[in-house]
């Protein structure tokens, strides 16, 4: 049996960028209430020619470069995000024509923040079946393009960014677990009500603010806390390790509050828990890799250290994934 690993990383992060105190000038807000609340204190902005895919090929061809490899070997592309460049085509497709891999199958992912840890259990499965040999997972969001800035609640949590990654059956971190999971049900708790068949676009859905994205902040805090660690639990049962074999957690970056009480109740506490919200705010789909991706590149992992993932986001969604880093000890 084929097993998958990650053999480079990339991400990419916009040169603008939205401070707190831009936000004091936008809504009734405080610098000191944002960091309190969400750890946040400055998120990154795609400039206005940029777009999702822009982001995502940015930090496509850095994951190719750190993993030595040309892009037309690549088999399948994967990108996870909420907001695609359009609905029709995929993003996914965009990526490919502009890095030129033309002998691979591209699709989008939609699972919400869970995106990326979704698209690395799909990739895990076609290696394993032999259907592809090497996969660009790539999770990309513009998410400030979907934010309403008359919004307090939510204005202040999202950026834009992209982390990417390539996977083959060899790689510096090898994939030990995945687990994945959804509620249909709660669905409410995290949406953009309109612009899609059931609410198209329309006057009225346009002035009523149903395009932007929306949330129950208490819901999704309970709901969040609640599903990561279940999925954190679920994947040291299924490999039979405990939290004290875990040297990193790197969860969704949703906000810092979310973050450390995942880790209490986990029984892993920081700094073990990688808080990465700071300077990038939550960018969904690509805030697990572009994480991950930092984290290695301040030296932090150590040869033979277990890795966890752990995302939860619309849906609801949840994922957990446990990697073995086998990579050198510090850049």
């Amino acid at each position: 049996m084929r097993s998958s690993s990650i053999a480079g990383l990339g991400h990419y992060l916009p040169h603008e960028t939205i401070s707190n105190r831009d936000l004091e000038t936008l809504v009734d807000t405080s610098d000191q209430w944002i960091t309190t609340r969400t750890g946040i204190q400055s998120r990154h902005r795609a400039a206005v020619s940029e777009a999702t895919s822009d982001l995502a090929i940015e930090a496509s061809r850095r994951a190719l470069a750190d993993a030595e490899l040309e892009a037309e070997t690549i088999d399948l592309i994967l990108l996870a995000t909420a907001t695609p460049d359009a609905p029709v085509p995929s993003t996914a497709s965009l990526v490919q024509d502009a890095l030129g891999i033309y002998n691979a199958g591209a699709m989008d992912l939609n699972a919400g923040c869970s995106g990326f840890l979704y698209g690395l259990h799909t990739a895990d499965a076609f290696i394993r079946a032999g259907a592809a040999k090497r996969v660009l997972l790539v999770g990309s969001e513009t998410l400030t393009r979907v934010t309403d800035y008359t919004d307090r609640r939510t204005c202040v949590l999202f950026g834009d960014g992209a982390g990417a990654c390539v996977i083959s059956d060899e790689g510096q971190m090898k994939l030990l677990y995945s687990g994945i999971g959804s509620d249909g049900s709660q669905a409410d708790l995290i949406c953009i009500p309109a612009g899609g068949s059931r609410f198209p676009a329309s006057a009225e859905t346009i002035a009523s603010h149903q395009h932007y994205l929306q949330l129950d902040g208490g819901r999704v805090f309970k709901q969040a806390v609640r599903r990561m660690v279940q999925a954190a639990k679920d994947g040291l049962e299924a490999t039979g390790l405990d939290a004290s074999d875990i040297s990193w957690v790197i969860p969704h970056q949703a906000n810092a509050r979310i973050l450390t009480a995942v880790g209490e109740q986990i029984g892993i506490a920081i700094p073990k828990v990688v808080i990465d919200v700071a300077q990038t705010g939550n960018t969904s789909a690509a805030s697990v890799p572009i994480a991950l991706d930092r984290a290695r590149e301040t030296g932090q992992f150590e040869r033979g250290q277990l890795i966890m993932l752990l995302a939860f986001g619309a849906g609801l969604t949840w994922a957990c994934q446990i990697l073995r880093y086998d990579g050198p000890s510090s850049i």
